[in-house]
């Protein structure tokens, strides 16, 4: 009897993880389908296939943030990873059966956004996927000295219209000057100030996740398996 429930309980324990690690491990290696760089080079004809390869690992990086913040909604930050996602989503049949493998459930579509005041959901979503892009990279999401990739790539590709983030914004102009900052930098370190909202929900995975809104209902942007799945999307399939 005893041994029973230690069976049980080490199932219910070690199950969930070890589903876990293999769909982080699928997320990591997985291969986009054919045809998906052809796309994205022809809305960007500046890009490189290596340019390409980077913006496909910062893809990897937002679907982890969903993956490994146990599912909760996270917002896309950048406009070329953006393009990116949304023509594997054009890949219906490949974008289902990956996000059924790494999610369990489908990962719907939003658009690319910034912080924003006032606007807690979104402002939410963003800082969850800055808390686990950092820490898929061993930064320190409260004091950065470097941007993790998927927040990098706009600026780092000079994509027209795209999201600049710098990790600290002291002696950085705000605005467009004609610089190479472009419109305007958005700073890492603003990720857990409350000014723009009045609160840093979504910001860590302690208190500030309690009540989050998108936990285990589908919600906006949600998957249907016990996780909110918000922000950016996923994808599947085949090898470019």
């Amino acid at each position: 009897m005893v041994l029973t429930a230690v069976a049980v309980v080490g199932a219910l324990v070690f199950v969930p993880r070890y589903r876990r690690l293999q769909r982080e491990a699928f997320i990591r290696h997985f291969e986009f389908p054919k045809g998906l760089f052809e796309k994205l080079r022809s809305k960007h004809p500046h890009l490189s296939i290596k340019d390409c390869q980077l913006v496909a690992h910062g893809l990897r990086q937002f679907f982890l943030a969903h993956l490994l913040s146990g599912r909760r909604f996270v917002s896309m930050p950048s406009e070329v990873v953006d393009d990116l996602w949304h023509e594997f989503i054009l890949h219906t049949r490949n974008y289902e059966v990956f996000c059924r493998q790494a999610f369990g459930a489908f990962l719907h579509h939003t658009p690319a956004v910034v912080l924003a005041g006032g606007q807690r959901q979104q402002n939410e979503g963003l800082r969850r996927c800055w808390w686990y892009a950092c820490k898929d990279e061993n930064i320190n999401p409260h004091q950065p000295t470097r941007l993790p990739l998927l927040f990098a790539l706009d600026a780092k590709l000079n994509i027209p219209g795209g999201f600049r983030y710098v990790p600290d914004c002291q002696g950085v102009r705000r605005t467009d000057d004609g610089g190479d900052m472009g419109p305007i930098a958005y700073c890492g370190g603003e990720f857990a100030s409350s000014s723009y909202d009045g609160g840093t929900a979504g910001f860590g995975d302690g208190a500030s996740e309690g009540g989050a809104g998108h936990g285990s209902s589908s919600g906006d942007g949600g998957s249907a398996d016990g996780g909110g799945c918000g922000g950016g999307g996923c994808g599947g399939g085949g090898g470019d």
